[in-house]
């Protein structure tokens, strides 16, 4: 058995100090994230399972651990890590329970591992960890790390007996037990950040552990692939749904599956014009042709009751329903020779069976006709009437809030001051939400002021599920969304490996009026395009409950891009069939994050993985389609 599978992780998050303000400690963005998750993150790998202790902003907490659990203590009045330790160990799964607090996002990638060597070759019940540490450039000394710990998950009873008797310090419990000492050589792994001037501090450093790791060029932002996964595990499907006629479910998404009341086709039919017969009667190998009476005709919707004997058939139309007795179809055009009142077959013209079309054969009667989530089509439609059905459960229209932020913008109609543009973006997410199905509200612009700013968020998140801004999200003196996201809510991540769309936050606004997930786009009208389908759209799609893919395929490029690895790249660009038909690609020149016009231009976005250096004319790239988005 594996390490990992006998270790659960807990992160302390318990406490209540207020040196950070409003905000939770392990709640403060941190390096595109919170604090929290990159302790996760450094854990993650070395656990089979992760838990978090917290006593405040439990809901924060939960929407950043996923289905990770957020306890609070066990104890009333926040009773300190060993309180924290105990409500741990009271869930802890496994055999061993590894400790690390909120706030200390550079642990090391082998603390498991150490100290549980550590733990075996002392025959210990915890081992903690140990640094050399001088203060003012004095002499180093020794520095014990009580909340870097490994215990066994049996030691719960001796935990509970020492509480009880209203002790709470975690040296002192850890003197009535064997523990072993593991020496790390690497102080800054285990440092905390205590203070908003600290996380500052180390916010412009390099991490001491994580900057290897980090993407070529963006030691801070997160990968594209990694922001995509975060985005779909937080997003459920709305729980709303209402019922509605066939003809207005057009684009909706169905909430229920359609279950197929009858079969289709209802009844044995004909595939074609033709002759119905006995597949018995068709003559043999070496046989002469064989000539059958006309005894009938059968039309769709007008069957014919007449049974054919041995040499007899019936004049059949696509649809109809198969007369009784008959088993097999000839197309008329098959046939040898056609009188009035006869037909006459040649051997191998059809086998026995031929061209019938059985009941239940599309769909029988209790089968799924279409499944939960989907988009309802034109041809959905049909397939829904072909079963008589004229209502259909569908869920809820997703209610999408839009705004964007800048004192230089500008609405249509009014005089443009100099310095100013008019504003775009909102018309472009207009186009996108609309088109999307959702049911949107246009909150107007808002100025770069905090208040103003945290105001729209309060209001927004009171109407709608989802809120997208464009603008106010990197890191320039105006640009206070991912601030007020952190206050207001959490950020779990706001800057990302990509181009165009780097500054690029996503959190959820949480206030006493309601809840909704916010997309803090770029204000770049490029970069919000691509952001809004690569991250808005699916998980727009994922809360109505419909699936999201894009349309890829492979293109080769005419002509020499310029690429450095450690961030994804999406070039705006023009498909066509090439040499043979096969998918060529070029550019559409520039390709500048503010040039709208090569979105108008191009009908395909050239996507450069992370990894990918430069591209050479002749190499096969991946292309992202606008048809269907644009």
């Amino acid at each position: 058995m594996s390490l990992k599978s006998k270790v659960t992780g807990l992160i302390l998050a318990g406490g209540r100090g207020t040196r950070m303000g409003r905000v939770d400690k392990g709640l403060q963005p941190f390096r595109s994230t919170t604090l929290v998750e990159h302790v996760m993150r450094r854990l993650a790998p070395q656990a089979a399972g992760i838990v978090i202790n917290a006593n405040r902003n439990l809901p924060q907490y939960q929407a950043v651990a996923g289905e990770a659990p957020v306890l609070p203590d066990y104890l009333d009045g926040f009773e300190g890590p060993l309180a924290g330790l105990q409500i741990g160990l009271q869930y802890c799964p496994t055999e061993l329970l590894l400790t690390a607090p909120c706030d200390s996002p550079f642990l090391p990638a082998d603390l498991a591992e150490r100290l549980h060597a550590a733990m075996l070759a002392q025959d210990a019940d915890v081992a903690l960890a140990v640094t050399m540490e001088s203060e003012d450039g004095g002499e180093p000394q020794r520095q014990l790390h009580p909340v870097f710990a490994l215990l066994k998950a049996s030691l719960l009873p001796q935990l509970d007996a020492y509480l009880a008797t209203g002790a709470r310090r975690m040296e002192s419990w850890y003197k009535s037990l064997r523990v072993a000492e593991v020496m790390f050589n690497d102080a800054d792994a285990f440092r905390n950040i205590n203070t908003l001037a600290e996380l500052q501090q180390h916010e412009r450093a390099p991490a001491p552990a994580a900057a290897a790791a980090a993407p070529a060029g963006e030691p801070d932002a997160m990968p594209v692939a990694e922001a995509q996964r975060i985005i779909c595990e937080r997003m459920t499907p709305i729980a709303a749904t209402e019922t509605l006629p066939l003809r207005s479910a057009l684009d909706r998404v169905l909430a229920e599956d359609i279950v197929s009341p009858i079969n289709v086709p209802a009844y044995d039919n004909s595939a074609m014009d033709g002759y119905a017969l006995r597949g018995a009667d068709l003559p043999a190998a070496g046989a002469p042709d064989v000539t059958f009476k006309v005894i009938g005709i059968a039309y769709a919707g007008r069957p014919c009751t007449q049974t054919p004997q041995a040499g007899e058939c019936i004049r059949i139309m696509t649809g109809a329903a198969i007369p009784p007795g008959c088993d097999s179809v000839l197309p008329q055009e098959l046939a040898a020779h056609i009188c009035a009142d006869t037909v006459t077959i040649a051997h191998g013209a059809i086998r026995t069976g031929a061209n019938r079309r059985f009941a239940g054969e599309d769909l029988k009667a209790g089968g799924i006709a279409l499944v939960k989530g989907k988009i309802l089509r034109p041809a959905d439609l049909g397939l829904v009437a072909s079963l008589g059905i004229g209502e259909v459960a569908v869920q809820r229209k997703l209610r999408v809030a839009f705004f964007s932020t800048g004192d230089e913008l500008r609405s249509l109609g009014d005089s443009l001051d100099e310095g100013c543009v008019y504003d775009s973006n909102r018309y472009t997410l207009f186009g996108m939400l609309t088109r999307l199905g959702c049911e949107i509200i246009d909150m107007g612009i808002v100025r770069d002021d905090p208040a103003a700013l945290e105001a729209a968020l309060r209001e927004t998140s009171a109407q709608a599920d989802a809120i997208i801004t464009s603008g106010g999200v990197s890191e320039g003196a105006a640009d206070y969304t991912r601030d007020i996201l952190a206050r207001i809510g959490d950020v779990a991540f706001w800057k990302l490996a990509m181009r165009p769309g780097r500054p690029l936050a996503f959190g959820q606004i949480r206030t006493e009026a309601g809840s909704a997930w916010l997309f803090g786009l770029p204000g770049n009208p490029v970069a919000v395009m691509v952001s809004f389908y690569l991250f808005a759209r699916p998980a727009l799609l994922r809360m109505m409950g419909a699936q999201s893919t894009l349309p890829m395929m492979q293109a080769r490029c005419t002509e020499a891009i310029r690429k450095r690895p450690g961030r994804t790249e999406y070039q705006r660009g023009i498909v066509s069939a090439g040499a043979g038909g096969e998918p060529q690609v070029r550019l559409t020149g520039a390709q500048g994050s503010g040039i709208l016009r090569s979105m108008t231009e191009a009908n395909c976005i050239v996507v450069l993985r992370e990894a990918q250096a430069s591209v050479a004319a002749g190499e096969m790239v991946d292309v992202l389609l606008f048809d269907g988005l644009v």
